[in-house]
């Protein structure tokens, strides 16, 4: 019995070892999403540039990509070159502003340029928290009638849009 409680923890390392390599193979960006193929929330927010009132009717009859951002996210400002390029391909984004500064982001607009189709006012978070937002960046692909398609968490960059996001866009947009 002795000899037994020896191997103890070299059992409980070896137990603690598999967890540890299952979770390096996980994917951090994959956030599973109650929303995927699921209307987007209903919503009567404000459009960021001119206080208009916006509805979830606004995101219908076009694939959207409808991207969560604030000027406090740091990757945010890595991912928004990637929205303006996607933006000047055509690409169709509607921006939430996330419990942001709202002259701030609007002066971030304009320096840094603007790929939104408009902007909703986020300010308190309902929408974020309706959405299941971890926080920002998030982009959720959105097709013609509303139905959230993909989540991804993080930011877009190049090889996220290209190996994932484009090929659902282009399926969604036919």
């Amino acid at each position: 019995m002795q000899r037994l409680r020896l191997f103890i923890p070299l059992i409980v390392f070896s137990v603690l070892v598999v967890f540890f390599w299952r979770g390096l193979s996980l994917d951090p960006n994959a956030m599973p999403s109650a929303l995927i193929d699921k209307s987007f929330p209903a919503f009567t927010l404000l459009r960021l540039q001119d206080d208009t009132p916006v509805y979830r009717d606004s995101l219908l009859g076009d694939v959207n990509l409808v991207n969560v951002w604030a000027t406090w996210c740091a990757a945010c400002k890595y991912e928004h070159p990637v929205l303006n390029h996607l933006a000047e391909q055509g690409i169709n984004i509607v921006g939430i502003n996330y419990k942001d500064n709202t002259p701030a982001a609007l002066k971030w607009l304009t320096t840094l340029g603007n790929p939104y189709q408009f902007n909703i006012v986020d300010g308190d978070g309902s929408l974020g928290v309706d959405l299941g937002v971890f926080g920002a960046p998030e982009t959720y692909l959105v097709d013609k009638q509303g139905i959230i398609r993909y989540k991804h968490v993080g930011i877009v960059d190049m090889q996220v849009w290209n190996d994932i996001l484009k090929p659902l866009y282009m399926e969604y947009s036919k």
